[in-house]
């Protein structure tokens, strides 16, 4: 299995997925003109791309979604929820499950806590797993165990706290970052990590850091302190980060 994060932010984002002869895409969150050019970086013809997973239905998620569709007729997984939200009837879609597989390649479906229903997902393949979580403002711990030692973490780590709190975003924007149904903050990416990360676990890369009330230093430094030994890097909303074997 291998995967490379095209765009992550947000203003943006996308992840690539292969394994098992399939080739994934997590969410369309940039133009198909953008999205074509990053997975050409990587080696990958866009009209190859046969599988695609929406977490929810905000614009940085979706924003290429119907372009995409219509020009590469891929098989679309999203919740029923996100359907609706999205409103377009004309996108044939598969509606998630919790459980279940593409090929002989296992996901494993999480539920997040946004202002829209928004999903995680643990890609596994032949004993090797990702775990994708963004745009939560937490995680419940009953999903700690189904979370724990896996091998590639792809972690939303949004927010400083004081940085938001100093910001010049309107109150109501600025709580809704730090709320139950916001973003994760620093803090609590590294909490969490520092829970289920194991030795199994080879590379965390630190998603959807906020241009305004963030910085990758920040977050690397916040995770580095709770997590010392576990090699970490940031997730970029500009920059294709180069495929990564698992």
């Amino acid at each position: 299995m291998k995967f490379s994060v095209l765009a992550s932010g947000s203003k943006g984002n996308s992840t690539y997925i292969e394994a098992d002869g399939r080739k994934i895409l997590i969410d369309v969150g940039i133009t198909f003109k953008d999205l074509s050019s990053r997975l050409e970086s990587v080696g990958i013809n866009i009209d190859d791309i046969d599988t695609l997973l929406i977490t929810h239905s905000h614009s940085d998620h979706v924003k290429g979604l119907s372009t995409f569709y219509n020009k590469v007729k891929p098989t679309i997984y999203m919740a029923d929820k996100t359907y609706e939200e999205l409103d377009l009837l004309d996108i044939d879609y598969v509606s998630l499950k919790e459980d279940f597989n593409i090929g002989n390649i296992n996901i494993h479906v999480i539920t997040l806590s946004h202002d829209v229903a928004c999903y995680g997902y643990i890609i596994t393949y032949n004993g090797e797993s990702i775990v994708y979580i963004t745009d939560t403002g937490y995680i419940n711990e009953r999903y700690f165990g189904v979370l724990k030692n896996k091998n590639i973490y792809i972690f939303e780590s949004n927010h400083d706290v004081e940085m938001n709190l100093k910001s010049k975003k309107p109150f109501r924007l600025r709580q809704r970052v730090v709320s139950d149904f916001g973003h994760l903050s620093n803090n609590q990416a590294a909490y969490y990590l520092s829970k289920i990360v194991g030795s199994d676990t080879k590379k965390i890369f630190l998603a959807h850091i906020s241009e305004d009330d963030n910085t990758e230093e920040l977050a690397l430094e916040t995770t580095r302190k709770a997590i010392p030994k576990i090699d970490i890097s940031c997730a970029k909303q500009r920059e294709v980060l180069p495929m990564v074997e698992v």
